[in-house]
């Protein structure tokens, strides 16, 4: 089985902890679906928050979802200007038998402007 990666973001609409944990929530579950991954696949998540999200740690929905023996970590995105804002990115390392070109990335609502060349 090989290691890949998984890369993912969502907008949030709002700097709220039950959004934030939803929106996250939504984001980590659309890529286990959509790759065909179920936790035990999930080596780690490195998880990027934009400097205005300051109510919650992203890691703590995937701990909400179960995901209590999956390292995680939490950093902050680049300040940069004029990006978008509310923005929650992960690199999911995942054990998988898909060739690479099949790995599913998913940017759901608004993030998908992010990375137009990828088919969602």
């Amino acid at each position: 089985m090989a290691v890949r990666a998984v890369r993912g973001a969502v907008q949030l609409e709002r700097d709220a902890a039950d959004h934030m944990s939803e929106q996250v929530g939504a984001l980590l579950t659309a890529v286990l679906e959509r790759n065909g991954l179920t936790a035990d696949d999930l080596i780690s998540i490195w998880f990027t928050a934009t400097t205005d999200l300051r109510s919650d740690f992203p890691a703590a929905a995937a701990r909400e979802l179960g995901l209590a023996d999956v390292p995680l970590i939490c950093a902050q995105e680049l300040d940069i200007d004029g990006a978008m804002p509310r923005v929650v990115r992960i690199l999911a390392h995942v054990e998988s038998d898909r060739p690479r070109s099949e790995i599913a990335h998913v940017y759901l609502g608004a993030a998908a402007a992010l990375r137009k060349d990828i088919a969602q």
